[in-house]
């Protein structure tokens, strides 16, 4: 078995980049015995998309640590004939399961996608879309155009992504707990052991071999006080226990014993439970079993007098073991106890799932909790019935802004616009009447006269300047 990265990739930060839509074609039909043929200049092709996807054979962000930019390709260009151009190459990044992706500016800015089971998809940034060949520009007045549209850019931005382990149990506690080994012994990975605090700086996952099925079991690096405020990098930490369906916490019982000093377990205990709750009030009602860890320090009459003690202690709710890496005692009666509580904690979800479809809230849409706008929406604030064909249509800004910038200048902002005028090669006379004449349709040649616009003054659109010559 291939020893396992020192280091597990759980975060990482990439530019996400559409491809560009391809341009539409000048073009007229040339043929025998046809001496005056129409426009006949192809679309041009749609840029590819950028799509992750869930793959169940990754288990970490490692490949994205050494590209960090990806282009879906570009669009193809149209041809005469009516020729369209071809749809560019969708990009495809796999990722692992439970892989949260966040943008972080650009057009991605405030877009997030959670990918949790294998096969699913997320379309991050769209391809731009083909321009217009000069057939769509033929009219009664204008019968051969001698102009077309370019291709638009795709989306682009950074995304951050962030991998949350999804593992069955997850082993918690303080530093030098005993974790990695117990790790090592319950399963064949192989993390980092040694005699000193935080020797575990990444999370290590392992797999438990069952009778019937196998069990994922994640080390997590030590937990201190105040973890959950963000101490010891303890929000990266605890994020990785979000998914987890039982926790086991280890608790050295046997190296302050055997060493001489003052032992605190009920204290370190306590510390761990705190921080638990302070990151996710949902991770201490998780099933947990407490493994007191290196029993063999204190001999086995002292181990069965402890695990009685923590047995009164928690009341009865939380299985105690006693455990060994070094001899491997109580390994095989945590290994059962794992197998059965997650075993019981994927039933019980099961029979929510069952009973939620069984009893669904009146008045959901069809598609489940997964649908915009109803997800987690409590029960009372769902209303009881929806009113048929009723549309519901908020009225929105025009889309622009007009500035004077100066005696004979202005400018038009808004991202419509913007678009607008990159389709078109400005200094192609033909292509700027029609921008002009499609400007004064969508109301902004009006806007500018009501702002002291005369003909002949610049507009500035994008950085780019016009002289209309139009009579807006």
């Amino acid at each position: 078995m291939a020893r396992p990265s020192d280091r597990l990739h759980d975060r990482a930060r990439i530019h996400a980049q559409g491809g560009r839509g391809g341009d539409g074609a000048t073009s007229f039909r040339r043929e025998a015995h046809v001496p005056r043929g129409g426009p006949d200049g192809g679309d041009g092709g749609r840029g590819g998309d950028v799509v992750v996807v869930c793959d169940d054979s990754l288990r970490d962000l490692v490949r994205f640590s050494r590209r960090r930019k990806h282009h879906a390709g570009r669009g193809g260009h149209g041809g005469g004939a009516l020729r369209h151009g071809a749809t560019g190459e969708t990009l495809v990044l796999p990722v692992p399961p439970g892989t949260r992706i966040v943008g972080e500016d650009g057009d991605l800015r405030g877009r997030s996608w959670e990918l949790l089971a294998p096969g699913q998809r997320a379309r991050v940034a769209r391809g731009g879309a083909g321009g217009r060949g000069n057939k769509h520009f033929a009219t009664a007045t204008r019968q051969a155009p001698r102009f077309a549209e370019r291709g638009l850019p795709g989306e682009e931005g950074w995304l951050a992504l962030e991998l949350k382990l999804l593992a069955d149990a997850g082993l918690v506690g303080l530093p030098n707990a005993g974790k990695s080994s117990l790790l090592a012994r319950l399963t064949r990975a192989r993390p980092k052991v040694a005699d000193y605090p935080f020797t575990t700086l990444s999370p290590v996952l392992g797999v438990l071999e069952g009778d019937e099925r196998q069990l994922v079991v994640a080390d997590i690096p030590g937990l201190i006080e105040g973890a959950s405020g963000g101490a010891g990098l303890g929000h990266d930490f605890l994020a990785h226990l979000e998914r987890t369906r039982v926790l086991v916490h280890v608790l050295d019982i046997g190296s302050a014993t055997a060493a001489g000093i003052e032992a605190h377990p009920a204290a370190d205990y306590e510390t761990i439970e705190h921080e638990l709750e302070a990151h996710d009030p949902r991770l201490a009602q998780l099933p947990c079993v407490l493994a007191l860890s290196k029993v063999d320090l204190i001999g086995e009459e002292r181990a069965r007098a402890a695990i009685t003690e923590w047995e009164r202690r928690l009341g009865g709710r939380v299985p105690v073991v006693a455990t060994s890496s070094a001899t491997g005692a109580g390994l095989e009666a945590l290994s059962r106890l794992l197998l059965q509580r997650v075993a019981e904690s994927e039933a019980a979800e099961q029979h929510e799932r069952a009973d939620r479809e069984a009893h669904p809230v009146v008045g959901a849409p069809a598609g489940g909790a997964a649908d915009a706008g109803l997800a987690g929406a409590p029960s009372a604030l769902v209303p009881e019935s929806l009113a048929e064909h009723i549309v519901f249509r908020p009225a929105g800004d025009r889309g622009y802004r007009v500035e004077r910038l100066g005696p004979r200048s202005f400018a038009v902002h808004g991202r419509g616009i913007e678009l607008l005028l990159e389709r078109f090669d400005i200094d192609n006379e033909e292509a700027l009447a029609y921008l002009e004449a499609r400007l004064r349709r969508i109301g902004v040649l009006k806007a500018l006269e009501a702002e002291g616009f005369r003909r002949g003054d610049e507009v500035e659109i994008a950085g780019t300047t016009l002289r209309l010559k139009l009579q807006p």
